[in-house]
């Protein structure tokens, strides 16, 4: 049976990710320790509100360090996409894990695409990928964020509001999920299950 790791910072949605993992038949460990994290088979970063308190705590518990350096497969849900990436322009701009190379922006609003951006939307798919084994081109995924991640080569999959939203994006071993996979239905349920089973 595999294990799961999932980050317990105070800044995420862990008891619904926790659910979601252990209907797929995983054994979910909730932690913020970072001898834990370090050990992890498999490690969820989950992640809602701002960038800057989730950074903070991240700092504050000592999990730095130890995430950036994590090996093995990890996946960041929502916010916790996000903070894979270089900076935010939240707030006064926020210094995040610099895994992935970029800016995550400000969604901008217009009369028929408020922000956040909250509901359901297709996935049109990039490249290929372990974590997208079986789910369908233009399978719908449920999405809540105010921020949006750049386009790049690490995207795997988009999402359209107005532009690109890269929805599920890879750089070697993370990945990162930037709606909520474990409130997706059938493809996020696809989604979870395929990174229970990448190889660690």
């Amino acid at each position: 049976m595999t294990t799961v790791t999932v980050l317990s910072y105070g800044a995420g949605n862990v008891a619904s990710v926790q659910f979601a993992l252990e209907r797929l038949g995983a054994t979910v460990r909730l932690t913020a320790d970072p001898a834990e994290v370090a050990d992890a088979e498999r490690l969820v970063l989950p992640g809602v509100g701002a960038a800057g308190y989730a950074m903070a705590r991240l700092s504050d518990l000592g999990l730095i360090e130890p995430v950036r350096a994590f090996s093995r497969p990890l996946l960041g849900v929502c916010l916790g996409q996000q903070l894979l990436f270089g900076t935010s322009e939240e707030g006064d701009g926020v210094d995040m894990l610099g895994l992935i190379p970029g800016t995550v922006r400000r969604l901008e609003p217009a009369p028929d695409r408020p922000v956040p951006h909250m509901g359901w939307s297709r996935l049109s798919m990039a490249r290929p990928d372990p974590l997208l084994e079986g789910v369908d081109e233009g399978a719908y995924a449920y999405f809540v964020h105010s921020y949006v991640c750049p386009d790049g080569d690490a995207t795997l999959a988009r999402a359209d509001y107005g532009g690109p939203v890269p929805a599920v994006v890879r750089s070697g071993n993370r990945w990162g999920c930037q709606f909520h996979p474990e409130r997706s239905a059938a493809a996020g349920a696809r989604i979870l299950r395929n990174f229970l089973e990448l190889q660690a």
